[in-house]
């Protein structure tokens, strides 16, 4: 049976599989921002009894005002056991509330599931799924994925939704039978799946985050591996062979595994040899023509090769993606070119390891753009890539000082103090010449000035446009 309903803007929302599961069931809905506000919205459309919690303040929160005025029960200020006292058939949690808060605490105790907003969407979703996980790599791989399968293609459209931002119970209303749903999936999400299955997964790698949410490394790879706990030999799982890790895990799967590694530990699925990018026997092109820098997006290349492989896209359609892709927005994208130097955006960068990573990926020399918040560490960890890749320095913010020592270890002799980002891409210029890179990758979160990293990223752009006169690509 299928469900439609015209919005207030005359656009048709389509729920393509209408579910009985929650016909007249109570379900507390913990947490709002998009994903709860989204998920509300579907449980009441499949006939669920829908109420809403959320910590900030009925009188600050814009979410919870306008529920309540569409007649959804809310309930705001502290999430404690009580919550569940009058009785709940299912809890659907934001992904960031922990585990052992009160309210979910006895959820669990009383048998009371408790899933994400994730799960509800794969429940309804028409389309066919792919699903892509990892530590590092997922929004640029899942945009490299939804970019190429949506290539040329004949008939619906690929579209991403999930961590990347877009809540994915929204867009799974509106996909058919025709389209491709790609869907960035976060550990935080996953452990609240219980029926969740891509017709293709994805693991870019697993490191040891987010520790504090998971406790034990166990259990965050377990919460990884549930991106393929419901495949079948139908299905297709791919894994980092470069990671011995990985490799190993990808055994616990019933899908089919396709491998990809840039070191080229497997030649079954993608690889990386000898400079050029491989899907088996066939070669596609260099690893140098693919337009974001870094090892770490040859990675991302060679996983999402995989997945349009499996799609039947064409060789032609993969590089043009490739070739074109100027990175998502904020993490290494590469912004425009004027005067011989290119710009590259890299707000999202807001620790060591990601400013690292970031300065790994390019051979020309760099003037960098560093600092930020000061969260009581030190940069000697960053000594051995500034002093390989960078040139001269150009630094702001809380953290100025202390980059301006690690710069001066790695024997920079170019170091300049600017006000803030904005004032600072004028001054980079000055010390660039044709053929640098004028980077920013902060290395430190950016609440000392900005909002946020995307901000800092935002008026970066603005910085570079006003200077050159040229406009963002895109």
């Amino acid at each position: 049976m299928k469900v439609s309903q015209l919005t207030m803007n005359g656009e048709r929302t389509v729920i393509m599989k209408h579910l009985t599961t929650y016909q007249g069931k109570k379900v507390l809905v913990l947490g709002l921002a998009k994903s709860g506000v989204n998920a509300a919205r579907l449980l009441r459309k499949l006939g669920a009894q829908v109420t809403v919690s959320d910590v900030k303040p009925l009188a600050e929160n814009q979410d919870a005002q306008e529920l309540q005025n569409d007649g959804f029960t809310v309930i705001t200020g502290e999430q404690t056991a009580d919550l569940l006292d009058p009785g709940y058939d299912l809890v659907v949690k934001n992904p960031g509330i922990f585990y052992d808060v009160p309210v979910v605490k006895r959820a669990l105790a009383d048998k009371v599931p408790v899933i994400s907003e994730m799960e509800l969407a794969s429940e309804v979703a028409e389309a066919e799924l792919i699903a892509v996980t990892g530590s590092n790599g997922k929004t640029t791989t899942t945009t490299m994925i939804q970019k190429m399968v949506d290539h040329d293609r004949r008939a619906g459209k690929a579209v991403y939704a999930g961590n990347i931002g877009i809540p994915a119970s929204r867009v799974a209303q509106a996909v058919t039978a025709d389209d491709t749903l790609v869907l960035e999936v976060s550990s935080f999400m996953l452990v609240g799946t219980t029926t969740f299955h891509p017709h293709i997964a994805v693991l870019t790698n697993i490191f040891s985050n987010h520790l504090d949410y998971h406790k034990t490394r166990e259990n965050y790879v377990a919460a990884k591996m549930k991106i393929t706990a419901n495949q079948t030999a139908d299905d297709y799982f791919v894994v980092n062979f470069d990671s011995p890790e990985l490799r190993e895990l990808s055994e616990q799967s019933a899908a089919q595994v396709v491998p990809f590694s840039r070191e080229a530990r497997s030649q079954a699925g993608a690889y990386e040899l000898n400079g050029d990018l491989y899907f088996k026997d066939e070669k596609l092109m260099a690893a140098s023509d693919i337009k974001v820098p870094g090892d770490h997006n040859v990675e991302n290349a060679l996983a999402a090769i995989a997945v349009a492989k499996i799609k039947g896209v064409s060789t032609a359609a993969i590089v043009a993606v490739l070739r074109s892709f100027g990175g998502v927005r904020h993490r290494t994208q590469y912004v425009l070119e004027a005067d011989g130097r290119q710009y590259y955006n890299d707000s999202k960068a807001t620790d060591m390891e990601a400013t690292e990573m970031a300065l790994k990926g390019f051979t020309a020399p760099v003037v960098l753009i560093a600092g930020g918040l000061d969260r009581g560490y030190t940069f000697e960890k960053l000594v051995p890539s500034l002093k390989a890749h960078v040139k001269a320095v150009v630094l702001v913010g809380q953290t100025a000082k202390l980059l301006e020592d690690a710069a001066k270890k790695a024997g920079i002799q170019t170091i300049r103090l600017s006000e803030n980002v904005e004032t600072a891409v004028p001054t980079a210029y000055e010390l660039s010449d044709a053929g640098d890179i004028i980077l920013l990758s902060p290395a430190n979160a950016s609440w000392d000035q900005y909002p946020n990293f995307e901000v800092r990223g935002d008026r970066f752009i603005k910085a570079v446009e006003q200077l050159t006169g040229k406009q963002e690509e895109k």
